[in-house]
């Protein structure tokens, strides 16, 4: 039986990335999709006529489904099993809908940055900080929930480098110096949308540098009586430019250590000892553009989560000092069965 999974935000164009990626999906079924009040009550063809910037056609499966507004919550709630939750509003709002899906017995997994800051909100990349789900147990505590809960992803930026540079945290890293060219997708758009952003570079995304330097340290944290304390180190200066470039995003990384690691150390990436267990095929490929569906072998939430980044570990460990992966802005390819397990 697949899960019925909610797209709340499917007009945008992280939620249609979500369409393209569950349609026919082994695990999932497309049970709602979710917008603001302008779409709702229309097909889901008819919301996103003009507007449609997947480079396959709308499926089959969601043309003509009709498209619910976000405000009727209950609804929504009745209709998935969880939800994905990709909108363009206002943070305060963002995480009061968020809040009020969850406090209706239904899991949101977040590809938003509002929830990302709450302190028993886990921010994922499960082979890194899968432990962090232990802290649901306090978050549904202050709900009021049984089953519903928050869980969210990092911003995209980071998710390229923060997994190379997490098995060299034994070493003593003590700086972080990051500067990210974020192609236009980030921003919800394509070249043809954003004419102007053609042969330009723009040398500030707002908060992006914000977040490249506290999330990574929300990441390496540890769970501390229902809360997650961040990491004290290392140090991150970040700076963020948006680059011509439809889609995948690029870090330049240079690191400090305490004790300078090899260079055959920072090859191998140590993966061994870093992510017990992980079967991801990312990491036996030399290919980063790896499916994520390969290892549905046994779907509980935390094998989803890791196949969500799957797409991530072919290029985790390749220099020391320049890591570069221009899949780390794709959004989600799966994400975790959290209502099952959690």
């Amino acid at each position: 039986m697949k899960y019925r999974a909610a797209i709340v935000g499917a007009t945008g164009m992280v939620g249609q990335r979500f369409i393209t990626l569950l349609h026919n999906h082994p695990w999932f079924e497309i049970s709602a999709l979710v917008a603001s009040g302008r779409s709702a009550g229309r097909t889901y063809a008819q919301a996103v006529e003009g507007r449609w910037k997947m480079p396959v056609p709308i499926p089959d499966a969601v043309r003509d489904m009709v498209v619910m507004d976000s405000a009727q919550r209950e609804r929504v709630a009745e209709c998935a099993d969880f939800i994905f939750c990709a909108v363009d509003m206002p943070k305060a709002e963002i995480r009061a809908m968020e809040e009020a899906f969850a406090r209706l017995e239904t899991p949101v997994v977040s590809n938003n940055s509002a929830c990302r800051g709450v302190e028993d909100v886990p921010m994922l990349v499960p082979e890194i900080n899968g432990a962090h789900t232990r802290v649901i147990e306090a978050q549904r505590k202050r709900l009021g929930t049984r089953r519903g809960f928050i869980a969210c992803k990092p911003n995209c930026s980071i998710q390229g480098y923060v997994p190379a540079l997490t098995p060299l945290r034994d070493f003593g890293l003590s700086k972080i110096s990051v500067c990210t060219y974020q192609a236009v997708s980030g921003a919800g758009k394509t070249l043809e949308t954003w004419p102007e952003m053609v042969d330009n570079v723009i040398p500030f995304i707002g908060g992006e540098e914000q977040k490249s330097e506290v999330e990574p340290l929300k990441i390496w944290g540890s769970v501390e009586n229902g809360v997650i304390v961040p990491a004290t180190s290392p140090i991150i200066s970040a700076q963020c430019y948006r680059v011509p470039v439809s889609d995948g995003h690029m870090a330049a990384v240079s690191v400090s250590f305490d004790r300078k690691p090899s260079t055959r150390f920072i090859v191998a990436g140590n993966r061994s000892k870093a992510w017990p267990g992980s079967a991801c095929p990312a990491r036996r490929r030399s290919s980063s553009r790896c499916s994520a569906r390969i290892t549905a072998r046994k779907p509980g939430w935390i094998a989803i989560w890791k196949t969500a980044w799957a797409f991530l570990w072919a290029a985790c460990a390749r220099t020391a000092f320049s890591i570069i992966n221009s899949l780390a802005s794709r959004t989600t390819r799966c994400a975790a069965r959290l209502a099952a397990r959690c």
